[in-house]
């Protein structure tokens, strides 16, 4: 069953490169509410935790050492069926087959430093919203 919240990171390849305001200009233009925000520094063993799902696949080490390579953007979004819609806003994982107007086409620089990160299910975006926001 479709809930209207999401979850979304901005990742730190995205906030090194001054993205934050363009990427949450182009969520509220999405319609999205932004419900909860915050900007934090994950350590390695916090990315690891956040992570831990993908904890026996080849590029954990490196995804834990990129998300915890710089500040991140936490937020939980509201709108209504907001898991399918930011996951068409925001494009596909890899810049070069995002559709134009979406997030990762316009900051992505590449598959690993793809500019966001967006729950991929209702379930995954309430435990990703806990992770950060305890709620």
């Amino acid at each position: 069953m479709a809930t209207n919240r999401t979850f979304t990171m901005i990742k730190p390849d995205a906030t090194k490169d001054n993205h934050i305001g363009g990427i949450l200009g182009m969520i509220e233009q999405g319609g999205f509410r932004i419900v909860e925000l915050q900007k934090v520094e994950l350590t390695p063993e916090r990315a690891g935790e956040f992570y831990a799902v993908h904890k026996e696949r080849p590029f954990y080490g490196d995804l834990v050492k990129y998300m915890s390579s710089g500040p991140i953007v936490a937020a939980i979004l509201e709108k209504d069926n907001a898991v399918a819609d930011f996951r068409t806003l925001i494009g596909a994982t890899n810049p070069a087959n995002a559709e134009d107007g979406t997030i990762r086409k316009k900051y992505a620089k590449s598959i690993e430093a793809n500019a966001v990160h967006g729950s991929d299910s209702d379930e995954n975006a309430e435990i990703e919203g806990k992770f950060f926001f305890g709620k």
